[in-house]
C-alpha cells in the first residue's frame, strides 16, 4: 500500500489538471508561453503519475485495467476480472 500522502498529493495534480486544461489549451493555441509559466505547476499533464486504482502503488502499472502487476495477478486468479483467464501451454 501506498503512503497516503502521495496518493493524496497525486488526487490535488488531477484536481489541478482538470481546472486548467481549458486555459492551458487556450495559452498554446495563442503561443503565450510567459502566462503558461505562470500557471501552477502542477497542472501541467505530464507531471501526473498512473496509480493503481486498489493499492495506490506507482510501479507496475497495466494502463488497460488500471491497476499494479500485483493487484492484477490476484484478481485474475479469482476471476474477478472478466475476460481474463490463466494460460497454460
Amino acid at each position: 500500500m501506498a503512503k497516503k500522502s502521495k496518493v493524496v498529493k497525486e488526487l490535488k495534480r488531477q484536481e489541478l489538471f482538470a481546472k486548467y486544461a481549458d486555459k492551458r489549451r487556450e495559452l498554446k493555441a495563442k503561443g503565450d508561453y510567459m502566462a503558461l509559466q505562470k500557471l501552477p505547476r502542477d497542472s501541467s499533464p505530464t507531471r501526473q503519475k498512473n496509480r493503481c486504482a486498489v493499492t495506490g502503488r506507482p510501479r507496475g502499472y497495466l494502463s488497460k485495467f488500471k491497476v499494479s502487476r500485483i493487484v492484477f495477478r490476484e484478481l485474475a486468479l479469482k476471476g474477478q476480472i472478466p475476460g481474463v483467464t490463466k494460460s497454460s501451454w
